[in-house]
């Protein structure tokens, strides 16, 4: 056992924590096969009825995958390895989604990317007042992976298109609306649903046990958001939900689609914070990457039309193994990870310099061994 993973079985509780909290839980390569090789030694243990799954510290779960390993591979041109880093994470993934007994998964504190991965298939899954969920891929020039399009797909309306084009953080109250989360529990009560579960109190099943903790959150700033959301986001291409984006924060009308009508486009909002809000979001998609952006948005629609999660890995394994060989991966983690300058110079530039048809072909690039060969 690495100094980075813990884990422990008492009372029927297998207990798995990600402990690297100075660099808020971070996946490497060396934690996922550990993370993997534990889920599968406690598949088949009889003393183990139910896997709860932590970080170590208080600021967060998991920030996602080791950034810096990520970039490690881009610059050294290590694709395969890298390839081999997410085949092993989807497959972990995939595990924690289909595995035979309860996993009650505890996002407090940040929770991102490759934490998704791990906790936002999990089937009891826990946020907190400290809770900070997100999918922030298209800030580093890559777009969302681990599972996250199939979550990002499967959420109301047009919000999952929103979250992951402006890589949105979501408070515990988006979390559970948008289906990245089922609970929400205080964290100062989570040592007592841990204490809970291994006492197997009436009634009895984890997730009746994790009920006996759980409140309501509050409202969610996403559940209030989502007509102009749904009539912006729903545009076919992401110029064009900027420009919708635009027209709503000025008031105006935009020109009916078949998608939505002049009549439907909310051209007069109550609150004046929306429009701030779609202002700002406008601003902010156009500073991101035009590539990573526009891959996404078919990324998360295409998802939509897949039968499962395993499905969904697969396209995401397409892409990731088509965006390591990019510029603008090496060139976001550099501008916010590396050299923290937060100017990243993509190429191309802009939206309309991205090459008609890109997104389909990466998707169905088939070049590589897919995470389960046929």
């Amino acid at each position: 056992m690495s100094d980075h993973i813990s884990a422990s079985v008492a009372d029927g509780v297998g207990h798995v924590t990600l402990d690297r909290p100075q660099a808020l839980n971070a996946l490497s390569y060396e934690m996922i096969r550990e993370l993997a090789a534990i889920f599968e030694l406690w598949r088949t243990d009889s003393e183990v009825g139910v896997v709860v799954l932590d970080g170590a510290g208080e600021r967060g779960f998991c920030a996602g995958g080791d950034i810096r390993e990520l970039y490690t591979y881009a610059s050294n041109d290590d694709h395969a390895e890298a390839r081999e880093f997410f085949r092993a994470e989807y497959r972990l993934d995939a595990m924690i989604a289909r595995y035979p007994k309860p996993v009650v998964a505890l996002m407090d504190g940040i929770t991102m990317g490759g934490g998704i991965g791990l906790a936002g298939h999990a089937s009891i899954r826990i946020v907190t007042e400290r809770s900070r969920i997100a999918m922030p891929e298209t800030r580093i020039g890559f777009t969302p992976d681990v599972g996250g399009s199939w979550l990002l797909a499967k959420a109301p309306g047009e919000l999952g298109v929103h979250l992951a084009l402006n890589s949105r953080t979501m408070d515990a109250a988006d979390a559970i609306h948008a289906g990245f989360a089922d609970f929400f529990v205080p964290s100062e009560r989570l040592p007592h649903v841990i204490q809970a579960l291994a006492e197997r109190a009436d009634p009895g099943t984890p997730a009746e046990i994790v009920m006996l903790f759980d409140e309501t959150p509050g409202p969610s700033a996403l559940a209030l958001a989502r007509d102009w959301v749904d009539a912006c986001y729903s545009a076919p291409t992401v110029a064009e939900v900027i420009e919708r984006l635009r027209a709503f924060a000025e008031g105006r009308a935009t020109e009916p689609t078949e998608n939505v009508s002049s009549s439907s486009f909310p051209q007069h909002p109550l609150d004046p914070g929306a429009t701030a809000y779609a202002a700002a979001a406008a601003d902010e998609l156009e500073t991101l990457s035009p590539t990573a952006l526009t891959v996404t948005l078919e990324a998360v629609r295409r998802a939509r039309t897949l039968r499962s999660l395993e499905d969904a890995l697969e396209q995401e394994f397409r892409l990731v193994s088509w965006f390591i060989e990019q510029h603008d991966l090496r060139e976001g983690i550099r501008a916010q990870v590396i050299d923290k300058d937060r100017n990243p110079r993509w190429n191309p530039s802009t939206l309309d310099a991205v090459e008609p048809g890109l997104a389909a072909l990466v998707l169905d690039d088939a070049r590589f061994e897919p995470v389960w060969p046929a």
